[in-house]
C-alpha cells in the first residue's frame, strides 16, 4: 500500500523496476475522479514486493494508455507490473499457452479465441462473485457476463473473462448542418430512421453513404450492417443462435436481416453512387460524401473508430456527429448495442493477477483511460464527466443505456465464415444475387 508515497503534483508509481512505472498522469486527490475507490483499494492491497507480467493488444499510442491505467495499479497494489503485447499477439498467446509460458494475466479482445483457451484448461475461473459484480455493475451487465462465460476443459460453463474497455458500432455518423440546412431531426426509431431515408431521396438528396471495400477483407463492413439489423430484428437468444450456427445461416431470421440491409443498400436512390457502387468504394473513403458541397450523402453507419478517415481538422461534435443506430420502436426489441471490446483473464493464478481483476472494478481503473482518449466503457458507476471528449462521453451513455450488448458477430464466428464467406455473401449480395441464395452458400461454408 502507497498512499504515503503519492503526495504532490508530481507522484510517482513507485516500481522496482517495473516497466509501467511511470509519473501519474493525474495527480491523486485532484479532479472529478473517484479518488475514494482508488483509496478504498489501497488500503485493502497490499502485495509489496509481487510481479504480475500482462500480454494485451495495445502498442504504440495504445500501450502508453494503458500503462498510464497501470501505473496506479502499481501505486495502489505494490506490484510491479510487467505489459507487453506483440504484432501478432493471437498467435503469440496461443504459442506461450502451449509453450506452458503464459503471461499471469491476458487482455484479448477475440471472445471466440478466449473460448478456445478456456476449452483447453489455459485459464481460470474468475468466479461467481465477479460475474455477479458485472451483472449488477455493467449497463446490459448480463450480456457482459455471458460475453465472458465459456465451456471449461471439466466441460462445465464457468466465467472467465472481465470485459474492459469496449468499442461501439451501432452508430450512424452525420453533419449537423447539413441537417439543419435541410430541416431534417435525428431520428430515435428504426421507423423515423426509413422515414428520413425517404425524404431525403423525395427532397432531391441521396440519404447513404455506404463502401465495403477493404482490399482482401472486402465485405466486412457489411456484415455490420448484418449484426446490427439481426438484434433489431429478432431477440437477442436468436443472435446467439446464429454465431453459433445453432440457427443455421439460411434460416428466415438471418436471410430477413440481409434483407433488411438491402433496404439501404441495393436501392440506387438510396447510395451514393447507386447500389453499383457498394461494393467497390473502399470504406475509408465512403464517409467523404458527408462533407462534399452539396452533400453527397447524409448518412454513414459506422463504429466509432471512422472520424480517423473524416477530413483532417474535423471537429467532432461540430463538423460532425453521430446518433445511435435505433431500434424498431415496434418490435419491443429494446435498445441493442452492437460492439467489441478487450476482455481480462488468468492464466497463471495468484494474488497479484486476481488483485488486478479486482481493480478493473474499481471506477477510478476505467476514469483514468477515459478521461484521455479511446476509451469507453459499459460501467455505470463512473463519473461520465471525465471523458476526453463530448463524443466518447456520447458513446459511453449510449453503451450505459443499452439493453443488450452483443459482440461482432463475424468475429465469432469461424474464420472461414466471419472472415471468408461471410464477406464475400455480402459483396455477391450487394452485387444481385438474392439474400437467401448468399445466405445458403455462407451455410454450406460453415466447418462441420
Amino acid at each position: 500500500m502507497r498512499t504515503d508515497l503519492l503526495a504532490g503534483a508530481a507522484a510517482l508509481a513507485l516500481s522496482a523496476g517495473g516497466a509501467v512505472a511511470q509519473e501519474l498522469k493525474f495527480p491523486v486527490g485532484e479532479g472529478a475522479f473517484d479518488w475514494e475507490s482508488y483509496r478504498a483499494y489501497d488500503a485493502a492491497t497490499d502485495l509489496d514486493g509481487q510481479t504480475l507480467t500482462i500480454f494485451g493488444p495495445w502498442r504504440g499510442e495504445d500501450q502508453v494508455l494503458v500503462e498510464s491505467m497501470l501505473a496506479y495499479f502499481e501505486a495502489a497494489s505494490g506490484v510491479e507490473v510487467n505489459y507487453s503485447s506483440s504484432e501478432g499477439y493471437e498467435q503469440q498467446i496461443i504459442i506461450d499457452a502451449e509453450a506452458g509460458s503464459p503471461p499471469d494475466v491476458a487482455i484479448l479482445p477475440q471472445p471466440g479465441l478466449i473460448a478456445d483457451l478456456a476449452a483447453k484448461g489455459h485459464i481460470l475461473p474468475l468466479g461467481e462473485e465477479a460475474r455477479a459484480w458485472l451483472v449488477g455493475n455493467y449497463g446490459a451487465g448480463e450480456s457482459w457476463a455471458a460475453l465472458g462465460t465459456y465451456r471449461g476443459k471439466d466441460g462445465a460453463d464457468a466465467f472467465f473473462a472481465f470485459p474492459y474497455k469496449a468499442d461501439v458500432k451501432s452508430l450512424v455518423w452525420y453533419v449537423p448542418e447539413n441537417f439543419e440546412d435541410a430541416g431534417y431531426e435525428v431520428p430515435a426509431t428504426m421507423e423515423e430512421l426509413k422515414a428520413l431515408t425517404e425524404k431525403i431521396v423525395a427532397d432531391g438528396g441521396t440519404p447513404w453513404c455506404i463502401g465495403l471495400a477493404s482490399g482482401g477483407a472486402t465485405g466486412w463492413p457489411a456484415t455490420d450492417w448484418v449484426e446490427d439489423l439481426m438484434l433489431r430484428t429478432q431477440p437477442p437468444e436468436v443472435y446467439d443462435r446464429w454465431v453459433t450456427n445453432a440457427l443455421p445461416f439460411d434460416s428466415p431470421e438471418v436471410i430477413g436481416a440481409i434483407e433488411e440491409f438491402g433496404w439501404f443498400a441495393r436501392n440506387d436512390a438510396f447510395v451514393q453512387g447507386g447500389a453499383a457502387a457498394v461494393a467497390s468504394t473502399d470504406f475509408r473513403d465512403s464517409p467523404k460524401g458527408l462533407f462534399a458541397s452539396p452533400p453527397g450523402c447524409y448518412m454513414h453507419r459506422q463504429a466509432s473508430f471512422i472520424p480517423s478517415f473524416f477530413p483532417e481538422g474535423t471537429e467532432l461534435g461540430t463538423d460532425a456527429d453521430f446518433f445511435y443506430f435505433p431500434a424498431y420502436a415496434d418490435r419491443d426489441l429494446g435498445q441493442p448495442v452492437l460492439g467489441a471490446g478487450t476482455l481480462a483473464f488468468i492464466m497463471r493464478d495468484g494474488a497479484a493477477a486476481r488483485a488486478f481483476i479486482d481493480w478493473l472494478k474499481t471506477p477510478i481503473a476505467h476514469e483514468i483511460w477515459m478521461a484521455q482518449s479511446g476509451f469507453v466503457t459499459p460501467y455505470k458507476a463512473v463519473n461520465t464527466d471525465l471523458y476526453g471528449s463530448a463524443a466518447l462521453k456520447k458513446q459511453g451513455e449510449i453503451l450505459a443505456n443499452a439493453t443488450t450488448f452483443r459482440f461482432d458477430g463475424s468475429d465469432l464466428m469461424p474464420g472461414a465464415v466471419g472472415a471468408g464467406s461471410f464477406w464475400t455473401a455480402m459483396v455477391d449480395y450487394v452485387g444481385g444475387k438474392s439474400a437467401g441464395e448468399v445466405a445458403a452458400a455462407v451455410q454450406a461454408s460453415w466447418p462441420k
